[in-house]
């Protein structure tokens, strides 16, 4: 499969909206974080529901989080399809990276793993992270079978951590150090940056 061209924007409000409607479909939430105890979508970073209608301050403060970066994806021909978040621990060097493409007309075609190189060069060229780190569910082997190919490492095994379909599945912890992270050439994966992410 070619690699797709991605580019990472700040989020928008309409973006928001999009990952909210995205969001009410259970396979994709339950691909993304799953769900609360009290049933609601389970989004790390901003809860879609509340921040459409936030202040500008909030709104802010929130998106320039320097310990929670968060992302819209972007393709030229489909427009935005979905969200890239890292959560920062500065004072380890460490950093928790998920992807969310949302559209499910999207899905297995390339766009994930591009937005993962797209994330991946960021956190060890611009932010200087030492270690990367995904939690990914068992059930979730698309993602598994996507960051094993990326380099990612089974660093260990939360069990039965994931509730799903009324069962309760392992999550598996994958990471990649910046010594054995190879650079992807970001010419054949994504657009150059310019001002679309804030750093």
């Amino acid at each position: 499969m070619p690699q797709q061209t991605v580019v990472l924007k700040s989020v928008s409000r309409e973006d928001v909206s999009r990952i909210r409607l995205w969001l009410e479909d259970e396979e994709v939430s339950e691909n993304w974080f799953g769900r609360y105890s009290y049933g609601d979508p389970a989004h790390l970073g901003y809860h879609p529901t509340e921040m459409e209608n936030v202040s500008d301050e909030e709104w802010l403060h929130v998106f320039s989080d320097p310990e929670h970066r968060i992302l819209s994806i972007y393709t030229e021909e489909e427009g935005h399809i979905g969200e890239v978040h890292l959560a920062i621990e500065e004072s380890l060097g460490d950093g928790q990276v998920s992807v969310l493409i949302g559209r499910k007309d999207q899905w297995h075609k390339g766009f994930g793993t591009s937005a993962m190189i797209e994330a991946l060069n960021l956190a060890f060229n611009e932010f200087k992270l030492y270690r990367v780190w995904a939690d990914i569910p068992e059930y979730n082997t698309a993602a598994l079978q996507m960051f094993r190919h990326l380099g990612f490492v089974h660093e260990g095994t939360l069990r039965k951590s994931r509730p799903h379909e009324g069962s309760r599945f392992d999550s598996v912890v994958m990471g990649i150090l910046a010594a054995e992270y190879v650079p992807h050439d970001e010419s054949e994966n994504t657009e150059t940056h310019q001002e679309t992410h804030r750093v």
